[in-house]
Formats: C-alpha cells, structure tokens, sequence
C-alpha cells in the first residue's frame, strides 16, 4: 500500500470513530445509570439556549417528575467549566418505566434540550396542552451487555427484524432490538426487581417465548411470558451473641417459625433471600421470643394489630 493510500485510510478510520463517539455521546442525554445509581449530567454546550444567553452558569438543579418539579430540592455538583453531575440511589424512583425532566440554571431558566436528543418528549400542561417546549426523559429499564436479565429467542434466523417489548417498556413496539446469535437472538436488560410480562415481536408478529412456561392470560384471547426479576437481600441482626437459635420470618416464608434459620457471621445473625420487588413484612425469633428489626426504622402493623418491620425492595 502506497504512503499517500495509508494515510487516507487512517484519516477514514479516525473519522469513522469519531462519528460513532459523536453519536453514541449525543443520543441520550442528561443522565447514565451505573449500577444502583442514577448520575445527572449537565453539560451547557448541550443547550444553546444557555449558552448563548451570555450569562455565567452559578448553580443547577434537576428538576422532574420524580420530586414533584421542584426547583431547589436537587442542587448539583460543579465538576468543570461546562458540566454539572448529581448521583441518586434508584431507590429513589419508583417502578415506573420512565419520568420528564429538566435542567434549572441560576434558578430560572429552564435548559431546554434540542429536537434531534433521543430521549425527549413533548412538554404539556396539566389538562394535555402542548407548550412548544420539550423535557428529557429518564428509562429506569435499558439495554447493556452488563445488564442483569437476558433474553433468547431461539431460531428465527430468517427472520429481518426481531423485538423485546413487556410491561418494563409499556410495550413500546420498536426500543429494545435483539441481535441475531448463532442460534437465534438475544438482547441484555438492566431491570429492577419485579414481576413483568413481555413477549416478543418476530417481523410484526407477537409471540410468547416458548423456552419460558410462565405465562399469564392477555385482554387479546392470548398469552403474554412472565418473568421474575428477584434481588438478593441481605436480613441481619446484631448484638445477640448469646443467642442459640435465630430464625428469619416474615410474610414471604408464609411466617414459618423453624425454616429459615439464620447463621452467624462475625457476631451478627445473616440470613440471604432472593425477592422480587415490593413491601414485605419481616420478624426475628431470638430462642423462641419474637421481635422487630432494632436497626430498622420502618415498621407497620398487619390486619391483626402485630407490629411488623418492613422491607422494601426496588
């Protein structure tokens, strides 16, 4: 290969990963998920509308659906010159699929998001009156080669176009794209703990997953898979060295009084179970005597007047 040719080709390549980095970078904006938590990104060349008002930018908050469009209640840390980031537990947020946000800048102006962003939706008012205006839109379920549930479809492999949809996207009809395997398909989810139903749509055609016997009866006179994203939790009580015997119940073991025995780790009572998402209602027998969680706040009565701790998994 001449020296000329080579270098044209360098030049072909640098342009080609910098146009994938440009569009990777510029699709989804305002926040990444990592693990158990959410980071904000506020970057002011994203908004024009910011950045050629001339001001400099002194704070920023995220405001949004999931506190209400509070303007002061989520301040954000200044990282550099242009960018701001906020990290929140998503235990924050609740089982819904998605939520609108946005930007405040200097506690007054909103940062509004370009046309062309991928995760934008239409600004309305309370009644459903478009604004004119658009708000980012943040997806608690995402497809990633790390993320925690997969699902295959085996065989199909004439066919064009293969997508996931359930109730962890609102059956939305084209978000999550399987690639095609060596023996069928395959897409990765990051989702939280719940139970969710899903089918897939194999050239516009809605079928079951027939690997998966769990399924639950649709309003169409059909099937739709069900699936059970469960979470390890970890039930551990301290300070009762002395004791001989401690047993875990709670509403999940049907209240059993002997089967769920708990082990002692360091000084401390452990016991791990796998739950989907919700509330339950949890107990410790200590030799026989039944109390509440002493490190756990949050307690309930049940429908029969007992005084129960209480876990919540998201």
């Amino acid at each position: 290969m001449k020296l000329k040719q080579y270098h044209i080709l360098l030049l072909f390549i640098s342009l080609l990963f910098a146009f994938n980095s440009y569009a990777q970078s510029n699709s989804i904006k305002g926040y990444k998920i990592k693990g158990e938590e959410v980071i904000f990104v506020f970057n002011v060349n994203d908004y024009p509308n910011i950045k050629n008002n001339g001001d400099t930018v002194d704070d920023v908050f995220v405001s949004g659906e999931f506190n209400n469009w509070a303007k002061d209640q989520w301040p954000m840390t200044k990282v550099n010159d242009s960018t701001y980031q906020l990290k929140k537990s998503l235990s924050h947020f609740t089982s819904d699929f998605d939520w609108e946000f946005k930007f405040i800048v200097n506690s007054e102006h909103w940062a509004e998001p370009s046309s062309d962003f991928e995760n934008i939706a239409d600004a309305k008012t309370e009644d459903g009156r478009r604004l004119m205006v658009y708000n980012l839109k943040l997806y608690s379920a995402f497809a990633t080669d790390y993320g925690n549930i997969s699902f295959k479809l085996k065989d199909h492999k004439d066919a064009k176009k293969v997508i996931l949809s359930g109730t962890f996207n609102r059956w939305d009809e084209s978000g999550f794209k399987m690639k095609q395997t060596d023996d069928g398909w395959k897409v990765t989810l990051q989702l939280r703990p719940d139970i969710y139903q899903y089918k897939f749509i194999v050239d516009g055609n809605w079928i079951e997953d027939p690997q998966n016997p769990s399924k639950v009866e649709n309003e169409h006179q059909g099937f739709n898979s069900v699936i059970d994203v469960q979470k390890n939790v970890k039930f551990q009580l301290c300070d009762f060295e002395d004791a001989q015997t401690v047993i875990l119940s709670a509403d999940f073991n049907n209240w059993t009084e002997q089967e769920f025995e708990m082990t002692k780790v360091n000084g401390c009572w452990i016991y791990n179970q796998r739950l989907s998402g919700g509330k339950y209602h949890y107990k410790f027998i200590v030799d026989g005597n039944w109390i509440t969680d002493p490190a756990n706040t949050v307690k309930e009565y049940d429908d029969k007047g007992n005084i129960n701790s209480v876990c919540m998994v998201k």
